[in-house]
């Protein structure tokens, strides 16, 4: 059957879905990754569906919706999907939260104990990235990390949850996130503040898939890192300090969480502020990967002084088949 013309008429329940955007910035075409009956993945088009996986998406069980077209093999594949850019699977969030020293051991390099309750902070939307995008090194920095995450997507409204109950099942799914620092300006002195480490362009890869709540056990993922091929961080998720539901009940207490808010859950041990691996430098090239999730990949290049912003969303040639 021509390309154009297959559909998700026999697509395998056993595996997950597994939901992306492609395309060149602010025109990615929403997808679903599905294996057929042949143990092959497709891609599927799923704009009978939705424009855009966003909250709208999400609150409005949009995942449900996909998942029965899926079902009634009416999403026609993406013909050259293999060829397009991954953007953020989750169209730009109304807040990116995030939760500080979330592994002992990660706390323990950074010099600081364990917390006792969760450390939030939030990082700017706009530098939400896709998961292959070219990541610019700011022009004066020295201290540029890597921060392999497992990202929360909410998929309903929630605010002072009762339980934890109530806090998991505003849960729609998760993501790949590397939540790039710049620790001379987070740390040292008067002047380190967090925001000022958190908040620079493209400093937030989200992807390359969101998969829903209910086709991953996200309480129990192996994740790691590389530069330039050489191992970084190998923790698992079952060693956060809070855990997911602990993490959104505590976020709900002081912030409106809405659909397709991420959070970020902290990161493990073995990063360069440990003081065991060098800062990233021009040509870099980072890997993150979450059992699951997928793998993300940027090459790393610096900002020249005064260059617009627009430089910085340069993306690279990584392809869907990379992953």
């Amino acid at each position: 059957m021509p390309e154009q013309q297959r559909t998700a008429a026999a697509v395998e329940r056993d595996f997950p879905m597994k939901i992306a955007q492609l395309g060149t910035p602010g025109n990615e075409i929403p997808v679903v990754f599905a294996t057929d009956s042949t143990g092959t993945e497709r891609a599927y088009d799923v704009r009978s569906v939705t424009t855009a996986v966003d909250g709208a998406f999400l609150a409005g069980g949009g995942i449900d919706a996909v998942r029965a077209a899926l079902a009634a093999g009416s999403l026609p594949e993406l013909p050259g999907a293999s060829d397009l850019r991954q953007g953020t699977p989750v169209a730009r969030p109304n807040n990116v939260v995030c939760i500080g020293m979330n592994y002992a051991a990660h706390a323990a390099e950074s010099g600081a104990q364990p917390p006792t309750i969760p450390v939030v902070f939030l990082k700017p939307t706009n530098t939400v990235a896709g998961p292959h995008d070219a990541a610019p090194i700011p022009p004066l920095s020295s201290q540029y990390d890597w921060e392999v995450e497992l990202g929360i997507v909410i998929g309903t409204e929630l605010s002072y949850a009762g339980s934890l109950e109530e806090a998991a099942a505003a849960v729609a799914g998760y993501v790949v996130a590397n939540d790039l620092s710049e620790r001379e300006y987070q740390i040292p002195g008067a002047a380190g503040q967090w925001t000022k480490g958190k908040s620079l362009p493209k400093s937030t890869p989200l992807g390359p898939w969101f998969v829903p709540a209910g086709d991953i056990d996200a309480s129990a993922l192996r994740l790691r890192s590389w530069v330039n091929g050489e191992p970084r961080q190998d923790s698992n998720t079952a060693d956060l300090i809070f855990d997911i539901p602990t993490i959104v009940h505590h976020v709900s207490q002081y912030m409106l969480l809405e659909p397709g808010d991420v959070i970020l859950t902290g990161t493990p041990e073995g990063v360069a502020l440990s003081g065991r691996f060098p800062y990233l430098a021009d040509g870099d090239v980072v890997e993150v990967e979450i059992e699951g999730l997928g793998r993300q990949r940027q090459e790393f290049f610096r900002t020249v002084p005064g260059a617009p912003a627009a430089l910085a969303t340069a993306a690279t040639t990584s392809t869907t088949q990379e992953q």
